[in-house]
């Protein structure tokens, strides 16, 4: 599969998906929770609090693993994603990302304790059902 080709494949996944499981490192160990997913293009955000594990987790460690896709059956299309991730203030991508759900945990917005992981892929690997899994390189 070209890059291409790969590359709408793996933005069809990601816009079929708003849950991901987003792997951090704490010390020498894998810990996974599951997030709300958003994207642009092949760049991830992932919207928390700046007050837990994950953050402090991202600043000591930021290699990152999530997982997209998995719907219980044999065709589904399932991305394992690579990824380097930062946290960001900015807010004009916290306006961007703000959605009504988020009212649960944040007072808007402009909530200080709002931030988003902006996620960067480095490898990731396309699986459809059929087949050998496609890889992506970034």
């Amino acid at each position: 599969m070209k890059n291409k080709q790969l590359e709408e494949q793996i933005e069809k996944v990601l816009d079929a998906n708003k849950i991901c499981s987003f792997a951090t490192v704490e010390g020498t160990k894998p810990k996974v929770r599951y997030m709300a997913l958003f994207h642009e293009g092949l760049t991830l955000f992932l919207a928390t609090n700046r007050k837990t594990d994950k953050v402090d987790e991202v600043k000591d460690n930021p290699n990152v693993h999530i997982l997209v896709g998995y719907d219980g059956k044999k065709s589904s299309d399932i991305l394992q994603i690579q990824a380097t991730a930062v946290i960001s203030k900015d807010n004009a991508l916290r306006e961007k990302l703000w959605t009504d759900d988020l009212a649960k945990w944040f007072d808007g917005a402009h909530d200080p304790d709002y931030v988003v992981l902006e996620v960067t892929p480095s490898y990731m690997e396309y699986m459809n059902g059929e087949g050998q899994p496609q890889v992506w390189k970034g």
